[in-house]
């Protein structure tokens, strides 16, 4: 196999790797992604059934959304929002001003936190510390929309028993960051080249990103999915790319995770872009590295035309 690879970054050498500034506050999905073959990993327990060790780090794309986890926390925060000027306020509005005010800082530390990745609940969320309760807290829309998006990293444990969260048992994921958008500030958020239409690049961009989200079982748990997420949220000229194949007539038709060349002590991907011609079926291949070894994923190579032998 010849490829044509790009400058190699080094841990660290963070100004060669664009990033974008995400907002405080037919092909089906299931074709889009192809992990890697020979191993699979148990979501709940990090397992690898062929032996070894897996890493159980996370990073996922989804919307949190607060619960009750027991009856009595649920007593105490009606109580709460009783003692609070609500007046006018929507129900998720008045959520947010309780939850937001001082003397019901405990509340916060008591009330449950889903990830919920297309509608299903997927993960039960913790801070690494205590002062990043603040970042759940601001996770909560005083007007949800449904391009709301919120994006975790951390760290999977294991199944929270039956007892801590009402009956809920989902892996426990302890976060380090939480970055809450929606779609809309996303995208335009993103740099694009002066060549490209922004009406033209605003509709590639969201509809590679809105893919990368309907990916069948993208929890973010596996290496190949943790790649893809990162470069969704990190590396803005996977949309470049797109919206200049689609002014070719080009299509994506695939995104393919393999192991790299340069995989050693480090773990590092190839992450592959497929987009086919719409006239003559032809194939072009783009490739950017990254490099999975730890918690938080970063660029080795930027992308580059791939060629299979």
């Amino acid at each position: 196999m010849q490829q044509e690879e790009g400058k190699v970054q080094q841990p660290g050498d963070a100004n060669d790797a664009p990033t974008m500034a995400l907002s405080p506050a037919s092909l089906t999905p299931t074709a889009l992604l192809s992990p890697q073959s020979g191993e699979e990993t148990c979501v709940a327990c990090g397992d690898n059934p062929n032996g070894g060790e897996m890493g159980n780090f996370v990073y996922a794309i989804g919307r949190i959304e607060p619960r009750f986890p027991s009856h009595s926390v649920e007593k105490e925060f009606v109580q709460a929002t009783g003692r609070a000027e609500t007046a006018g306020l929507t129900d998720r509005e008045a959520l947010y001003k309780v939850l937001s005010e001082r003397q019901n800082r405990y509340l916060v530390r008591q009330l449950g936190y889903v990830l919920t990745i297309e509608g299903l609940d997927t993960y039960i969320l913790q801070p690494r510390n205590s002062a990043d309760f603040d970042l759940l807290v601001e996770a909560i829309r005083t007007a949800p929309r449904s391009t709301d998006v919120d994006v975790v990293i951390g760290t999977r444990g294991s199944i929270a028993p039956a007892e801590m969260f009402n009956g809920l048992m989902l892996p426990l994921v302890t976060f380090d960051q939480i970055y809450s958008f929606d779609v809309d500030s996303f995208i335009e958020s993103i740099p694009r080249s002066e060549k490209i239409p922004e009406d033209e690049f605003k509709a590639a961009a969201e509809e590679v990103f809105m893919r990368i989200m309907q990916m069948v079982d993208n929890s973010g748990a596996t290496d190949e999915y943790r790649a893809v997420n990162y470069l969704a949220l990190r590396y803005p000229q996977i949309y470049g790319t797109a919206a200049e194949c689609h002014a070719r007539e080009c299509s994506l038709a695939g995104v393919e995770v393999r192991p790299s060349s340069l995989s050693g002590v480090r773990k590092i991907l190839d992450v592959i872009f497929s987009y086919t011609d719409r006239k003559t079926d032809f194939t072009e291949k783009y490739f950017v590295r990254v490099d999975v070894s730890e918690e938080f994923p970063f660029l080795v190579t930027k992308m580059s035309p791939y060629f299979d032998r």
